[in-house]
């Protein structure tokens, strides 16, 4: 599997973006999908994910109630709807396969075995 990550871009406070993640290859739906973000320090944070087992979604809490993360497998492509954007949520945004499906596994990058290339959100004042 290999992903393709688009759909960023500069958007207002308080505006929409949605991010997706084009999966080539035949083994999307065993792969769990995670949404990760890296601001100007070397870290990647976790910001959502989605289970390939029954589709449940976790969300870091600085996003909760604004993104909604989802998957097509038909498609297979991953989404990420962001809503009321905010300054803070300025980042490249990666998206990512794992073969793990609990939150403990999902929310850290080292459990993801596939990344696809980052696509840049900023949001402005």
């Amino acid at each position: 599997v290999q992903l393709q990550a688009s759909g960023g871009g500069l958007v207002q406070a308080g505006g929409s973006l949605r991010l997706s993640c084009a999966a080539s290859g035949r083994n999307f739906r065993i792969y769990s999908m995670g949404w990760f973000r890296q601001g100007p320090g070397p870290e990647r944070r976790f910001v959502s994910a989605i289970s390939y087992r029954d589709r449940s979604t976790y969300y870091t809490d600085s996003v909760k109630g604004r993104f909604t993360i989802s998957r097509d497998n038909a498609k297979n492509t991953l989404y990420l709807q962001m809503n009321n954007l905010k300054p803070e949520d300025t980042a490249v945004y990666y998206c990512a396969a794992s073969p793990y499906y609990s939150y403990s596994d999902l929310s850290s990058h080292i459990k993801y075995h596939l990344w696809g290339q980052g696509t840049q959100v900023t949001v402005s004042s």
